[in-house]
């Protein structure tokens, strides 16, 4: 990795499968022209539908289906390498799903895949949400090398939990698709983003959800990406749009030589 140009997809995604996609595909290819030589789409960027059991009649079988092809072809077509958000996969519980984030390099083939570990659980008031109803959670962290450096895969509410990303060690970039409500995005969502960059001194992608859903839903937007001293490189507060960075090998060199934390750790 020298310098490389990124992308966070920002979408405001609907209870069908076709228009999401439709919508993925251009704005994948608008990153493509502006140069994004790795882009990411955000979390249920396939289906945020208008009950949480939706995505169960999506499931696909891990390596097959209309969604993984689609993320296949785009990474081929373009020639880029792209972070599939999550999509629904089948697992041995019928009444649920493992929410995989899938990653393809410019060739199409699939070269990771990491399953949702933390599950999103939130009662305030009328505003109720419970992933364990729908969602089989995974097991371990996955990390991944490519001609960007080595890439750490996390999912949303992951985010809260920096044992995750201390576990990993030294990661160059960490993607965090998402979508954060409005409520818990507006009181954490830039604080968190920044703080897992600063402590791991790396830089994080993080492409959201960001609207009203047909569900009643609003989520926080905001996608972002944040550089190894906390900074906020670009960001895009809510609609769907493409969210344009530089990652520099050189500045995440810098900073790490300045201040290395990560070598003073004493505690693994």
């Amino acid at each position: 990795m020298a310098r490389v140009r990124i992308a966070a997809v920002q979408m405001v995604s609907v209870p069908e499968v076709a228009p999401n996609l439709e919508a993925a595909r251009r704005l994948v290819a608008q990153a493509a022209h502006e140069g994004a030589q790795l882009v990411a789409l955000p979390e249920y960027f396939c289906v945020l539908g208008r009950h949480e059991t939706d995505k169960l009649k999506l499931r696909e079988r891990d390596g097959a289906g209309p969604i993984q092809d689609a993320l296949a072809e785009m990474a081929q077509r373009h020639r880029l390498w792209l972070v599939g958000g999550t999509v629904p996969i089948a697992c041995a519980d019928p009444a649920r799903v493992r929410s995989a984030c899938l990653v393809y390099d410019s060739a199409g083939r699939r070269v990771a895949r990491y399953d949702k570990m933390h599950l999103f659980t939130f009662h305030a008031g009328a505003e109720r949400y419970d992933e364990t109803r729908t969602i089989e959670p995974g097991d371990a962290p996955i990390t991944l090398e490519s001609p960007f450096g080595r890439l750490g895969l996390s999912v949303c509410y992951d985010l809260r939990f920096p044992e995750l990303y201390r576990r990993c060690g030294n990661v160059d970039l960490w993607f965090v698709p998402s979508a954060f409500t409005a409520v818990t995005g507006a009181a954490h969502w830039e604080t968190l983003l920044r703080a897992r960059a600063i402590e791991n001194l790396c830089y994080v992608v993080a492409p959201a959800q960001g609207g009203l859903h047909a569900n009643g839903r609003r989520t926080h937007g905001h996608s972002m990406v944040v550089d190894p001293w906390g900074e906020v490189l670009a960001e895009r507060a809510e609609g769907e749009g493409v969210v344009l960075a530089e990652v520099d090998a050189g500045r995440l060199a810098e900073v790490r030589q300045s201040l290395p934390a990560l070598d003073n750790r004493r505690l693994t």
